[in-house]
C-alpha cells in the first residue's frame, strides 16, 4: 500500500491496500494460505495464532475503519470476545433493538449471573443513553438499529459512555466504513458481521473487530487478539479470502444500494398499503427526529409497516418475484422478510414490519416487483 495511504480516499484504499508488493511477476492479489502448522522460528507458528490470508484482509479492513482489525468465524463470534472484555458481574448498556444473536448472547450471559445487569436503551436517545452508562462497563450501539433503524449520535452517545468509564463498542455493520467510522467518533471497537455488506455476496460468514489507533485501542487489541487464539474463533483462510475479494468493490456495492434505498423508500412513503416506512433521515419518516442536523440518510437498509397486519407483510413476503424471502442481508441482491416471524424478536417491532435489503438490482425492476406486491394487499378478495 502506498505510503500516503493515510491521505487516500476509501474507495482507494479499498482496491489498494491489503496487496503483495509490487516487483516484477508478483502476484496483484495475495495468496489464499491453506496452512494449519508453519515451520519453527517466526512469528506466526500454528494455524490459530495466525495465517496472512487474515493479515491482508484485516489491513484492509483497519485501513477503512481507521484502526487495527481482527476477523472472526463469524460475527457473533467477535460479538461474543467482545463481551468477554466485560468482567464478571459487570453491566452492559445495550440497545432495546438490535441483532437478535447480540441480544440473546446477553441474555444468556445475564441468565447465568456473568452479568449482573444489561440495560436496553433507546439508542437515538443520548440522554437515556447517557443515563444508563453509569455505572455501566460496556456501552453498546447500534447505528442504525436492526431492525427498527433507529440512529444514534455517535459522537454524543460516545462522549457521554466514555465519560462514565465505560468501554464503548460500535456494531458498525448497517452503515459500513464507507458511510460512517464509529472510531473517529470516539469508539473504542467496532463490530461488523462480515457476512454482510463487507463480503456482500452472500457466500461467506465471517466476523470482525476493529480496535481505536490509541494506546487504550492497543491494549484492547492484544486482549482481544489472545481471546481469539484461546477459544479459536478463528475464520478459514477460504472465507477470508473471499470477503477481502468482496471488500474490493465495496464502495461502488453501498453506493448503488444506498442509491436504489433512498428513492425506494421515497416511493414507498407514497404507497397506499404501506403506514410507514423507516429510513434514516427520510423527512417522511416522523419516528426519526434526529439528535443532531448532521446525522446524515444513509444506508440500503429500508424497513415498512405494511397495511393488513402481520398477514398482510406475510403476503408481500410471498407475492415477490425479484425480492428474495430470506433472513440475511446486505448482498448484492435485494432480500425482504417480516422480522417478527422470529419468536426471539424484541416485542416492541411492529408484527406487520418488513424489513428490505435494497441490492444493486435495477432500481425501476425493484420497484415493479415490490410495488405489485404491496398492490395486491389492496385488492378485496374475490367473492
Amino acid at each position: 500500500m502506498p505510503d500516503s495511504a493515510d491521505k487516500l480516499a476509501l474507495s482507494t484504499l479499498t482496491v489498494t491496500a491489503g496487496r503483495p508488493t509490487v516487483v516484477p511477476d508478483a502476484p496483484l492479489n495475495p495468496p489464499i494460505v491453506l496452512a494449519s502448522t508453519y515451520a519453527a522460528g517466526g512469528t506466526a507458528e500454528y494455524g490459530r495464532y495466525d495465517n496472512p490470508t487474515w493479515a491482508a484482509f484485516e489491513e484492509v479492513l483497519g485501513a477503512l475503519e481507521n484502526g487495527r482489525a481482527l476477523a472472526f468465524a463469524s460475527g457473533l463470534a467477535a460479538v461474543a470476545t467482545v463481551l468477554d472484555l466485560v468482567p464478571a458481574g459487570g453491566v452492559v448498556v445495550a440497545p432495546r433493538h438490535a441483532y437478535l444473536g447480540t441480544l440473546g448472547q446477553l441474555s444468556d450471559l445475564l441468565g447465568d449471573g456473568r452479568l449482573r445487569d444489561v440495560r436496553l436503551v433507546d439508542v437515538a436517545d443520548t440522554g437515556e443513553v447517557a443515563r444508563a452508562a453509569a455505572g455501566a462497563d460496556l456501552v453498546l450501539v447500534e447505528s442504525p438499529t436492526n431492525p427498527a433503524l433507529e440512529v444514534a449520535d455517535l459522537p454524543a452517545v460516545c462522549a457521554a459512555a466514555r465519560e462514565a468509564g465505560a468501554l464503548v463498542v460500535v456494531d458498525n455493520t448497517f452503515a459500513t466504513p464507507i458511510l460512517q467510522r464509529p472510531l473517529d467518533a470516539g469508539a473504542d471497537v467496532v463490530v461488523h458481521s462480515v457476512t454482510k455488506y463487507l463480503a456482500g455476496h452472500s457466500d461467506v460468514v465471517l466476523g470482525a473487530l476493529v480496535t481505536a489507533p490509541t494506546t487504550r485501542g492497543d491494549d484492547l487489541h492484544e486482549r482481544l487478539l489472545a481471546r481469539r487464539k484461546q477459544v479459536g474463533a478463528i475464520p478459514g483462510p477460504f472465507e477470508t479470502w473471499l470477503a477481502l475479494r468482496g471488500l474490493r468493490t465495496l464502495h461502488l456495492r453501498v453506493e448503488r444500494a444506498c442509491a436504489n434505498a433512498d428513492e425506494l423508500a421515497r416511493r414507498l412513503a407514497g404507497h397506499p398499503a404501506v403506514e410507514r416506512v423507516r429510513y434514516p433521515g427520510l423527512p417522511t419518516d416522523p419516528g426519526h427526529t434526529r439528535a443532531t442536523a448532521q446525522l446524515p440518510a444513509y444506508g440500503a437498509v429500508v424497513a415498512i409497516e405494511v397495511r393488513g397486519g402481520a398477514a398482510a407483510a406475510e403476503s408481500v413476503t410471498r407475492a415477490t418475484r425479484l425480492w428474495v424471502h430470506t433472513t440475511s442481508l446486505g448482498g448484492v441482491e435485494s432480500t425482504l422478510e417480516r422480522r417478527r416471524r422470529w419468536s426471539g424478536e424484541s416485542p416492541t417491532i411492529p408484527e406487520n414490519l418488513i424489513r428490505l435489503s435494497v441490492g444493486i438490482e435495477d432500481v425501476e425492476d425493484l420497484w415493479a416487483d415490490l410495488s405489485a406486491a404491496l398492490d395486491d394487499v389492496l385488492e378485496p378478495p374475490s367473492p
